[in-house]
């Protein structure tokens, strides 16, 4: 009795877990750019190359169980047995041109996807300086001569070469929709060519744990019409605050779920400045404010508590 109640509850925690699991987005599956694109046909590629060992060992797995149970007596027995030849070649050959195969693809695909590579274009691309803080995102337009926190936009079927740096410790900028993830490091400045082939808003983030405030790491990403995309730089532009030098340090001090916000204007240089500072090594004026704004925090949770 107790064993078919046990049955009936993994039936049902089973059941359960499917009808939770349909309701995912499988956002990778499902890409809105060339890049994502070419992903996915690798990661298909690599599934089904894989299905090849896999299907054979399950279906084997189901018929050596039958045919050797206990009670089938017609069974051979060959308590002897060592060595065959077939059952090697099958056993290393198989994976060997699995492997094979594979890092052919892998290497053609990681030239072709490298996150480097401009995408090819009639279009002009539009450049987008990405700045990781603790826990937000800074985007700097230098064309436009705008700035943004935690959100972003461009014209779908246009090219975005993202310059993308750290102004804190390691994190990733990750556009799943849209293809490749880049680190974002301190100090030291990286690229990555995206672009949607259509409209629609998309879910980015980090990808790399940095703290406390790291879940809600996160910004949208807007694929727009081109008269959208004017619209909203003039929005961005009607905004009445200004990122300046000063301003942005209080920006980029520690904060969670920060909200967007919009820079009619950004200091000149910005994103190099950042990088410079690092490289100067004037960044140990950076670590110090944030262990004093750390140590302030806790001392004041402590005390009300």
């Amino acid at each position: 009795m107790r064993k078919k109640k046990h049955s009936i509850f993994s039936s049902l925690l089973a059941l359960g877990a499917t009808g939770l699991l349909s309701g995912c987005n499988m956002t990778l599956l499902d890409p809105k750019g060339p890049v994502g694109l070419e992903e996915k046909h690798l990661i298909l590629t690599a599934f089904g190359l894989m299905l090849i060992v896999v299907i054979p060992v399950i279906v084997m797995a189901i018929l050596f169980s039958i045919k050797y149970r206990a009670s089938n007596k017609d069974a051979d027995y060959a308590p002897n047995w060592a060595h065959s030849t077939k059952v090697e070649v099958i056993v290393w050959g198989v994976p060997l041109v699995i492997v094979a195969i594979l890092a052919v693809l892998i290497w053609k695909t990681s030239h072709s996807l490298d996150p480097f590579r401009p995408i090819d274009s009639d279009v002009k691309p539009i450049t987008i300086e990405a700045i990781s803080t603790d826990w937000k995102w800074v985007f700097v337009y230098p064309e436009q001569g705008i700035a943004t926190v935690n959100e972003i936009a461009f014209p779908a079927n246009t090219p975005v070469n993202f310059r993308i740096t750290s102004d804190s410790v390691m994190n990733t900028l990750f556009i799943p929709a849209l293809g490749s993830m880049v680190y974002a490091m301190g100090g030291m400045q990286t690229q990555l060519h995206l672009m949607a082939h259509e409209t629609g808003q998309y879910g980015g983030g980090s990808a790399n744990y940095s703290g406390a405030g790291f879940s809600d790491m996160k910004f949208i990403a807007h694929a727009t019409t081109p008269e959208e995309f004017d619209a909203w730089v003039a929005k961005v532009k009607a905004s009445p605050k200004t990122l300046s030098s000063e301003i942005y340090a209080d920006l980029a001090m520690p904060s969670e779920k920060h909200p967007i916000e919009y820079y009619s204007s950004v200091a000149p240089h910005l994103f190099q400045d950042i990088i410079d500072k690092y490289l100067k090594g004037d960044y140990s004026k950076r670590v110090d404010q944030v262990m004093d704004q750390a140590m302030n925090k806790s001392a004041h949770e402590g005390a009300a508590e």
